[in-house]
């Protein structure tokens, strides 16, 4: 029985050893890429006599260039004054979503292109804005080709008058060669509006307001919204001068 045993490991041991598959250099792999593009134009500023209706006057500028209803977003109170569209800072984000989550589809995505490419600033701007040209979706949000803006005011905080510019932007998933002109197409007409308004003193230098540091806003004793500059001495909502202690 042990020899046995000895010969059959003997007649194991005599089979050739299997040679290893040789490894590839390369691995195949399936490649995934996403380009999302957005863009826009900003005119120059147009110095707007402030008075009661300087306001209301805002939506008339985008008269005869509109394929929507107009929408009429304000200033971002105290409470949102982190609020950013860029899903990585989820904390900004959510305040973002709640901030704006009551405005239509074509609303949000106007300030969404408008504010990731830096072009209005909802802690001091006041936005009229809607569709200008193109198609929207099923859900109602635009396409990636259309194009979405209106007009953007702050108060000037040396003079209390109203500045306002007009305001395009674009993007998406793609881009359309003809979208570019056709933007500057209706910024020059918005452009004309404001111009053409019966409150309009010239055109000025635009220098957008710079917050302060710290957070301590002033309340509006006019119409209560809360001023997330701590500097500022006319209210970004209504325009009224803030009172201090």
């Amino acid at each position: 029985m042990p020899l046995e045993f000895l010969k059959r490991r003997g007649r194991d041991d005599d089979r050739p050893v299997p040679t290893p598959a040789a490894i590839p250099e390369e691995t195949s792999a399936q490649e995934y890429l996403l380009k999302l593009y957005y863009a826009g134009k900003s005119s120059e500023g147009v110095r707007l006599k402030a008075g009661p209706r300087a306001m209301a006057e805002l939506p008339t500028m985008l008269a005869g260039l509109v394929s929507s209803e107009i929408e009429v977003i304000d200033p971002l109170p105290i409470e949102f004054s982190q609020a950013s569209p860029q899903i990585v800072r989820s904390s900004e984000a959510m305040q973002w979503v709640n901030a704006h989550h009551g405005h239509s589809p074509i609303g949000r995505h106007a300030i969404y292109v408008l504010e990731s490419i830096d072009a209005i600033d909802l802690a001091f701007d006041t936005v009229a804005c809607a569709l200008l040209n193109g198609e929207i979706d099923t859900s109602g949000f635009p396409e990636y080709n259309a194009v979405v803006g209106g007009v953007a005011s702050h108060w000037d905080e040396g003079t209390g008058d109203m500045l306002v510019r007009a305001v395009v932007g674009w993007g998406g998933r793609g881009v359309r060669g003809d979208t570019d002109r056709i933007a500057a197409r209706l910024l020059s007409g918005l452009f004309q509006n404001i111009l053409a308004s019966q409150y309009a003193m010239g055109v000025v230098p635009l220098d957008r307001p710079v917050p302060a540091a710290g957070r301590g806003g002033l309340v509006c004793a006019h119409c209560g919204f809360a001023s997330a500059h701590e500097r500022a001495f006319y209210c970004p909502k209504c325009g009224m001068r803030l009172l201090r202690g």
